[in-house]
């Protein structure tokens, strides 16, 4: 975050300016290509999609992209992911942010793309979100409601659109979609982020962000019908992500006094 020196401004704040002036410069100078990009996901008995999700990333990044699976699966799933190039690691499962945490970490490259495994989201939008990294955010998240998410149960819909309602109300600043499972994020913001959250790790991955001041932004993207079996109880997933909204937002506003 960029900040001006006053004219009697001492050593020490001329030599942060200068260093931010730099980090500044840096960024501008900046150009991600696909190269520097790894798409992960969590998978757990995706056997009916992860071939499709895999064949839709080859073909968007030319195969550039790295691909990362945390698999607790008992179907065919890793067996299906590998064939597709992917780095598959295998850990028994433990839910969801346990396992797009460990995918997260595992690879090196500078960007990460997180995605869900089960074809509802569009990876021919993943050129956009790297333009927008490119642009200068720090954090690219699709919205899947902005267009209506008519493909999503009516339920869930309606949970979402409070989810939001309630990070918004928390934060002080509108968010659409806290809870969306693709964004694009540069590797030094997601590291810097002590992660609590389990079920509401996306929605700890957007506000975390946001109330530290860097850059994020929206992208309405389109979400379609999902391929095979939802493994999320509405009701008492519904509920975890809820008081994780609550928890992270009031450790933030902590964080500041």
């Amino acid at each position: 975050m960029s900040g001006s020196l006053s004219a009697n401004g001492s050593a020490e704040e001329v030599s942060e300016t200068d260093e931010e002036a730099v980090d500044a410069a840096d960024r501008e100078t900046e150009h991600y290509t696909f190269d520097d990009v790894s798409v992960v996901m969590g998978t757990y008995n995706e056997e009916e999609a992860i071939g499709t999700v895999l064949g839709d990333v080859d073909e968007v990044t030319g195969g550039r992209a790295e691909v990362v699976c945390v698999d607790g699966s008992s179907d065919r799933t890793p067996e299906i992911a590998r064939e597709h190039g992917a780095r598959v690691i295998e850990q028994e499962p433990q839910g969801y942010g346990v396992a797009v945490r460990e995918a997260i970490l595992a690879p090196d490259r500078p960007i990460v793309v997180t995605t869900d495994c089960d074809d509802t989201y569009p990876m021919e939008r993943l050129p956009e979100f790297l333009e927008a990294i490119n642009d200068g955010a720090d954090v690219v998240s699709g919205d899947r409601l902005y267009h209506g998410a008519t493909a999503m149960p009516a339920f869930n819909r309606l949970g979402n659109h409070a989810f939001a309602a309630l990070a918004s109300l928390l934060m002080g600043e509108r968010v659409h979609d806290t809870t969306t499972g693709m964004r694009a994020y540069r590797r030094e913001v997601v590291e810097d982020i002590e992660w609590t959250e389990n079920t509401g790790l996306s929605a700890e991955l957007l506000i975390r962000p946001l109330m530290r001041g860097h850059d994020v932004r929206e992208r309405p993207i389109d979400y379609a019908e999902r391929l095979g079996e939802t493994k999320l109880d509405p009701i008492e997933g519904g509920a975890a992500i809820a008081k994780s909204i609550v928890t992270v937002c009031l450790e933030e506003r902590l964080r500041r006094i």
